[in-house]
């Protein structure tokens, strides 16, 4: 099963209700919070011919952040973290796809998260494709990449008693998408 199919080829949007996008954190040292983003919006370009040539754009809503615990959620919003009412939003918009394998795509681009914009390279498994039944050409795909929270401006932390920081600096982002095939 590859992607390099060329009906798969043309332009798609993140179906919202079927797409996760997610990520997990350390906690206190010992545990992992996990949570995922409930308003977003992405298209993506994909040529089945050539790889190289799709392109992907995703925009988070950060105010949707969502671990389950508000009071969590509302810490998360604000500027301790990710500032919603001055940023409110997270912007992935890739630069290159470089086939791995026959159903791994390395997909590079910018990630912004508050002001600051890097570099980042997520590799994609191809997970297949089918017709829904109202007709839709849909494609899977299924991801992670881990950054670090304090090379994005998002540096608060307090120190445990006995040793080390409550919010650890590596995140990882999580993409379990569905993709839909626009006419």
């Amino acid at each position: 099963m590859s992607l390099s199919l060329p009906e798969l080829t043309g332009d798609y949007v993140l179906d919202p209700t079927h797409t996760r996008i997610g990520f997990v954190a350390r906690h206190a040292m010992v545990t992992k919070v996990r949570g995922s983003f409930e308003k977003f919006e992405g298209t993506a370009h994909l040529d089945g011919a050539d790889p190289a040539r799709s392109t992907v754009q995703v925009v988070i809503r950060t105010e949707s952040i969502d671990t389950g615990v508000e009071q969590r959620d509302q810490h998360l919003r604000n500027n301790d973290f990710l500032d919603a009412p001055n940023f409110p939003e997270i912007l992935f918009r890739s630069t290159a796809v470089e086939p791995l394998s026959d159903t791994v795509y390395r997909v590079t681009g910018d990630l912004t998260i508050k002001d600051t914009t890097k570099p980042v390279s997520i590799d994609f498994e191809y997970t297949g494709n089918a017709v829904d039944p109202y007709g839709n050409l849909r494609v899977g795909l299924e991801g992670s990449v881990t950054i670090s929270r304090k090379d994005y401006g998002v540096t608060w932390n307090a120190a445990l008693e006995g040793g080390g920081v409550l919010v650890g600096d590596k995140v990882v982002l999580e993409f379990d998408i569905s993709a839909i095939k626009q006419s």
